[in-house]
This record gives structure tokens, sequence and C-alpha cells, in this order.
């Protein structure tokens, strides 16, 4: 059983992108048609390989959100087991057709390389071929660039790039000689259209873009996705250049100022399961759209809270469990002397005083792992860092189980339980900690008993119902329902950090405005 939930969870790591035919619309938009792709058991069998991804990368599926009758360029997706979501682009003079992920969790252009030999991801998938090219320049240029899932190296060059019925001119993209993941062999799509800011751009390549910014082949500088999360219906979805479509919305969108460019970055504050504080991001937390992530990932403290409030089978954390029981009273008489406060204690603040974390007064210095932000994605990068006389600073291990304990007692504190009732929850939130894959497996029957959850941002409540961040696979016998959320945690000051991919897309139509460095939300229909 569990090794079928792995490949069920592996196949969430695959990508994809087809090209559709071109349509216009009466209302002035070009739309690309859409297909849709259903889950395939033998398909989740073969990605088992690629159960070594990190964390969900799944396919963006583009939207195109409404604003009515706008001059927007519309793309439509295809959808592949309500997680993949994929379109298609032409490069050079006449057009090579590939099929690509819209991601704005990075933000370069790659597609694979006839120049590629040595990659079994490019024999399965359409290739480059400059030689075909009458506008194509070789730039003599080398890049690589680090996925979450993954990564691709080769070489920079230039061509001619169609997105629709929009063509832009002179576009820097790399030409994949290397593609180092199974995801890239297993996955549908051919290569990623990055729709991040340049900051994280990779080879100092212009995005696609700011060129169509820069080349005036859009009248908004604003592009909008509507993701269809009907796994059944032949439209996956469309993303919309320089509009939005108001059929896809209602109401209006409630906008959050972008904090840090690079990624899509804006500031998150209280999260809820079942309408219940869960005492994390009180103080606010950053949080990132992506629509290259198939899930929702978050810090693990409350990825555990919302795993154990839906039953949500876990690997037993027996570090978790001992500083409960070695180190849970002094934690408690820390947090019961300052009870009275209505500022929340900050985690790190308190298990530094008892000696499991170093912490500055600005962050918690970790020895057991550091985070960097590498290219387009969010990597964890384990060090092994040691003090001359060989010994480790600390253990990030200890550390983490420590701050996660402290949010968890803090909390019910708040709610008034007894200690011996907040350390039996306490002790059963261990238990539910996700695995080191962030596979979250829950029993199908229970989905309409779950909580909701609520995400604030702007001061409004984003509400998701279990129906929404269940994921279901197969039929039958064989139907397995997963989790939508998953586990990543990223230190201050960068974090604590939330990924808002797909699963909360796909209920939120999204509009990003890059004029107004902002980030839009309106219920998606």
């Amino acid at each position: 059983m569990k090794m079928r939930q792995g490949y069920l969870w592996a196949a969430f790591c695959l990508w994809a992108l087809t090209f559709p035919l071109l349509e216009a619309s009466s209302d002035g938009l070009v739309r690309i048609g859409l297909k849709k792709w259903r889950i395939d058991y033998k398909r989740i069998r073969a990605a088992k390989m690629a159960r070594s991804t990190k964390y969900i990368g799944g396919l963006l599926k583009s939207m195109y959100q409404g604003a009515g009758d706008s001059d927007g360029e519309a793309v439509l997706l295809k959808n592949y087991m309500d997680a993949q979501y994929y379109g298609e682009i032409g490069i050079g003079t006449p057009p090579q057709n590939f099929t690509v992920v819209f991601d704005t969790g990075s933000s370069n252009l790659w597609v694979p390389s006839t120049k590629c030999h040595f990659s079994i991801a490019c024999l399965f998938h359409s290739k480059y071929n400059s030689r075909l090219s009458a506008t194509y320049v070789d730039l003599g240029k080398e890049g690589e660039i680090h996925y979450g899932s993954g990564s691709i190296s080769g070489v920079f060059s230039q061509d001619s790039v169609q997105v629709g019925s929009l063509s832009i001119k002179d576009q820097v993209f790399i030409e994949a000689t290397r593609e180092a993941s199974l995801v890239f062999v297993l996955g549908k799509f051919d290569g990623i259209l990055g729709l991040g800011f340049d900051e994280i751009v990779v080879g100092n390549a212009t995005p696609v873009w700011y060129n169509m910014l820069h080349q005036s082949v859009i009248h908004e500088d604003i592009f909008s996705f509507w993701l269809n999360r009907d796994p059944l219906a032949t439209e996956g979805g469309e993303i919309i250049f320089g509009g939005v479509d108001r059929r896809h919305f209602k109401g209006q969108h409630i906008y959050a100022p972008i904090t840090q460019k690079g990624y899509w970055q804006f500031e998150m504050g209280e999260f809820l399961i079942g309408y219940k504080s869960t005492g994390f991001c009180e103080a606010g937390c950053a949080a990132i759209v992506d629509s290259g992530t198939s899930l929702i990932a978050g810090p693990t403290a409350v990825v555990t809270e919302i795993n154990h409030a839906i039953g949500a089978e876990g690997i037993v954390s027996q570090e978790c469990k001992e500083v409960v029981s070695q180190y849970g009273n002094m934690i408690w008489d820390l947090l019961i002397s300052r009870v009275a406060r209505p500022k929340w204690v900050q985690p790190e603040k308190v298990c530094t005083q008892i000696g499991l974390c170093n912490y500055n007064g600005t962050l918690v210095v970790r020895s057991g792992s550091s985070y960097c932000f590498m290219g387009p994605r969010i990597k964890t990068v384990v060090v092994e860092e040691e003090e001359g006389n060989g010994t480790r600073v600390g253990n990030e291990v200890w550390c983490t189980a420590c701050e996660m304990t402290v949010i968890w007692i803090q909390n019910q504190l708040k709610q008034r339980r007894t200690k011996e009732i907040i350390f039996s929850y306490v002790t059963e939130l261990c238990q539910s900690l996700p695995s080191p894959m962030g596979e979250s497996v829950v029993d199908c029957g229970r989905v309409p008993f779950m909580p909701d959850v609520t995400f604030t941002i702007a001061d409004k409540h984003f509400t998701l119902t279990p129906k929404e961040y269940i994921l279901k696979t197969g039929e039958g016998i064989t139907t397995v329902c997963l989790s939508g959320f998953i586990a990543l945690d990223v230190p201050p000051p960068r974090g604590p950090l939330w990924i808002l991919g797909d699963i909360f897309m796909g209920v939120y139509h999204t509009v990003f405005d890059y004029g107004n460095l902002q980030v839009g939300f309106a219920e998606a229909i």
C-alpha cells in the first residue's frame, strides 16, 4: 500500500504541456484549445523512480482570469491528473512547437535541443533545431538552472518566440543539452517558460514577459490565470497576457502588494484550521503564489496540525517525542510565565533559552542545514558545519522539533487547555509529522467531515474546503486520497514561507499585476 502511495505522490512531480489549435473568439481574445489527461495508474507506477524529487513541482495550469472585454492574449492549458496543466509556444522562423509550463516561480525560458544526446528526457520530447530557423542567433554562452525537481543545463541562444498570436523578437532562451531528472523524462512538457521577476533570472536573460512589455505586444502589464479543477472537463484553463476575463471569477479581486521581487511574494496573515487559529503567522508570514507548484507548501508545524485534523498518515518523529518528554516541562514553565502577555512568544527564543537552538537576536543559526534560493526554485542544501574542535554547533532536528513544540503548546494555552490535555495533543501531533517525501494519505471516506482551512491575505479570509484541498485519484478500490499540503521549512529572514500552488489558484482566480506590483485573488467560477 505504501509503495503504491509513493507512486501516486511521485506522479505529482511530473509537469507537462501541449499545444492546441489557435482560435479567434468574438470578445477579441485569441484562445488556444486545451485538452485534459485522465490519471493513468500505469503511468503512476512508471513514475516511481521520480520519488527523489524534494517537493512537488506541479504543472502550471494556465488560467485566464477575467476583467471583461480585454485585448489580452489567451493561451489555454491542458490539465493532467488535476495536477498538471500545459500549453504550447513556438520558437524560430518558421515556428517549432513546444509544450511548456508557464511558471511564475522561475524566470527563464528553456526547451530541449537537438544538441542533447545523452539525456533520456530529450529522446521523448520535441527538440529545437537551430539550423531550421532563419532568425536564430548563437550567443556562445552556457547556463544551468536548478529546480526543486531537477536541473537542466545547455547553451544560451536567441530567436523569435510565438505565444498564441503574440510574436516576441530576439528572445534569449536556453537550448537544454542535459536534463538531469527523471521528472523531465516522465513529464508531458518539453520545457518551461518562466513568469517570475528578472531578479531570479539565470544568465542575465530578459524574461519573455519583460520582452512582451518592452516590445509593446500587449496593452496592459498584467497577466492572469484561470485553472479548471474539474479533471473531466475538456478545457484545462487559460493564461491571459495583458488582460482578464470576467467569466472566470465573481466579485472583486483582493490585492496584496509584492513585498520582495523575484518570486511573486507577498505578506500573508494568520492561518486557520476549522476557523480556529493555529497561532502561526499571527505576526505575518511570507507567501509566494507559484503556478509551477501543484500543491500548497507550508511550515512543518502547521502542516502537521493539518495532518492531525484530517487524519493523515505520517512518520512518527522520535526526536519530536523526546523533546516533549525531556523538555516539555521547561517549555511549559517558560510559556506559563508569559501567558498573561498578549504578544506571541517567538519559538526560537524559548528554544535558545533551553539550549536547543542558537538565536542571535535576529535569526536562528542552524548548523544542520542552510537554505538557499538558487535559480528559480527554493532548494534545501544540507551542510556540515563544524567548529575547530570538530563538534557541531547545534542540532537542526532538535531545534526544529523544539520550535514546533513551542508553537503547539502556545496555541493550546490560548484555548485554556490543561497541561495533561495539551501534552497528549502535542504527542499526537508528533505522530502526524509529514514523512520526508511529504506523503500525506487520508481516508477518502472522511473527506466530508474534514475541516476547512483558511488563509488570511490583505486582511481577508480565503477558505479551502476538504473537497478543494484533497486530491482524489483512481476509481473504486484503487481510489486514493492525498492531502494537498506538503511541508517546507524556511528560516528567518526569508521564512516562515508558504507556497500557494495550483490547488489554491484553482479555487481563486489570480491576477499578476506587474504595473502596480501586486497579486489579486477572486473566487473562480
